[in-house]
């Protein structure tokens, strides 16, 4: 059965604090369990939710943000691919190996076209006159003709297919493999794999930018997304985002790229210019799927956990930024040519660019939340808030040690103003966010080039801040054991001599946790725990950097 997560979160995990203000300006919208892949109908009019834990379909009328239809399907349908014309959606349903064609005027499944195992994704060629379902089981694509509602064919891809993407013209569908670690690029003339791509650890997921140049891979692995340039078929950038990334979405304008993030419950906006995270913001229980209004205006985002979706204002982005002001906002909208003044709150911005459907502005100081309001020759109107973002503050961390290879242990930093946080940095090397509330963010860190202390770093729209340290240790090693041996009844003084001990947190003899005292970085003595057998057995020194070991013999007692 198709799975959008390979990772769940962890008992008593803390959650974002809450929906950001780019939720709260929008509706939040039950649906059904565990709703995974949405969809959008061609203008925008009605959004298809594909709700895999109650073998639905809900059907959300956008003017109202209600959910107008609940179609039943088979079990665990995980996406709705919508016909160019809007008149047909077809249906991934993965337990059942079948795509369902749904007719749309009267909400109806109307027909059921086996497939091979595990379908997950659906792509429509621009025509209409094809449908390609990725097989996650059997490592192919089916080529369905929407006219006979037949496989037409099979074509072979990388193992674990699930992300389908199709471009603008038609002529090529990118297929995310999730354990080849790559993207097969397929030849829509030929229906032959044209070429392939590696990128980030797990692709998952992908979506191609409007004007066909880039395609966008969530990496599940790496918490990255891989961007291709399709001209060149290579990957070009690479971009850190929070952890357990799944649908990824661009907006009309291709300025921005949309990640919802599982773990930290966030949606990570992409500045496609800069390829820089801009903004993450908070979303509801594990956010799957987005997909972006037509006009630009909104996101839909399926919240899997909490079997709702979240409407997100995307007119303001980002919408934080710090209290000197400086934070580059692309406003979006209507009728905005010819703008003669943007103001946040009551403070003017710089207009650096104008379109009659976007504005890009400087923002200018403040403080709190202010309207985001805009001038033209045809009068004043709102466009949404900005939030200015206090500087946030490190007070701890723990624990302040882990191993050079890094390690999957939670890392809990401490402090105040760190809601939303954008990155977080050990010295040079990024550290992937599980969880962020206003006064803790948990991460995970990735390796070090050698051991020793690195500044902890945290980046937020109000600035960064620093001041802890946390220290890579190198793997420990155990060079000798003197005495060797000893009696079973225990208490044998014992000196362990090697290297990178310093950091040692637990001495064992044959697993057993003995006592012992840190002499220096090349030393510890601890004292034999009682054995109830004889025998030569490990004397293990264990630390944040690894496990290294030694032997110590057990002698019996003499007997009279």
């Amino acid at each position: 059965m198709f799975a959008y997560s390979s990772e769940v979160p962890a008992p008593g995990r803390v959650r974002n604090s809450g929906l950001s203000a780019a939720f709260l300006a929008g509706a939040v919208i039950p649906v059904g369990a565990a709703p995974g892949g949405i969809s959008l109908s061609p203008g925008g009019a009605r959004a298809y939710v594909a709700n895999q834990g109650s073998n639905t379909v809900s059907v959300i009328d956008t003017a109202t943000d209600t959910v107008t239809s609940t179609i039943p399907t088979g079990a665990a349908p995980s996406f709705v691919a919508i016909g160019p014309d809007g008149t047909r959606g077809y249906v991934t349903v993965s337990g059942d190996g079948l795509v369902s064609v749904l007719d749309t005027a009267s909400n109806a499944i109307v027909a059921d076209i086996p497939v091979s195992a595990g379908p997950a994704m659906a792509a429509v060629t621009p025509d209409g006159t094809r449908l390609y379902v990725t097989q996650q089981a059997g490592n192919t694509v089916s080529v369905i003709d929407t006219a006979t509602n037949t496989v037409t064919g099979t074509i072979t891809v990388g193992t674990g297919p699930i992300g389908a993407a199709m471009t603008p013209d038609g002529t090529r569908l990118y297929v995310a493999c999730l354990f080849s670690g790559a993207v097969s690029v397929i030849d829509t003339a030929t229906d032959t794999v044209a070429a392939t791509i590696p990128v980030g650890g797990v692709p998952i997921l992908l979506a191609v930018t409007p004007d066909g140049a880039h395609v966008y891979v969530t990496n599940v692995a790496t918490s990255t997304v891989s961007v291709i340039d399709t001209a060149v078929g290579a990957v070009t950038a690479t971009i850190g985002v929070s952890a357990q990334p799944r649908f990824v979405a661009a907006s009309p304008d291709g300025a921005h790229v949309y990640v919802a993030n599982a773990f930290p419950d966030t949606v990570s906006v992409i500045d496609t210019a800069t390829h820089a995270v801009v903004e993450n913001i908070g979303a509801g229980d594990g956010p799957t799927g987005i997909a972006v209004f037509p006009d630009g205006t909104r996101a839909y985002v399926s919240n899997s956990g909490a079997g709702t979706v979240g409407v997100m204002a995307t007119t303001v982005i980002p919408d934080q930024g710090s209290t000197a002001g400086g934070t580059t906002v692309t406003l979006t909208g209507h009728h905005l040519a010819n703008a003669g003044a943007v103001r946040f709150g009551t403070a003017q911005a710089a207009i650096t660019a104008n379109t009659a459907t976007s504005l890009t502005v400087t923002a200018p100081a403040g403080s709190g939340a202010v309207p985001v309001t805009v001038t033209t020759p045809g009068g004043t109107g709102t466009l949404g808030s900005f939030y200015y973002v206090p500087l946030p503050a490190l007070t701890g961390i723990s624990p302040a040690t882990g191993p050079v290879a890094g390690s999957d242990q939670e890392i809990v930093l401490t402090g105040r103003n760190l809601a939303g946080a954008i990155d977080v940095y050990f010295g040079p090397t990024r550290a992937v966010i599980q969880s962020v509330s206003d006064t803790q963010v948990t991460v995970r860190a990735a390796g070090a080039p050698g051991p020793g202390g690195v500044a902890v770093t945290v980046f937020t729209a109000g600035g960064s801040a620093d001041g802890l340290t946390y220290t890579y240790a190198g793997p420990p090693t155990v060079t000798g054991v003197s005495p060797d041996t000893g009696p079973t009844s225990g208490g044998t003084a014992v000196t362990l001599t090697g290297t990178g001990l310093s950091a040692t947190d637990q001495v064992t003899f044959h697993g057993v946790p003995a006592p012992f005292e840190i002499v220096s970085d090349t030393t510890v003595t601890a004292t034999s725990p009682p054995s109830g057998t004889p025998g030569t057995f490990d004397v293990t020194a264990s630390g944040p950097g690894g496990t290294a070991s030694g032997s110590f013999t057990y002698a019996s007692d003499p007997d009279i």
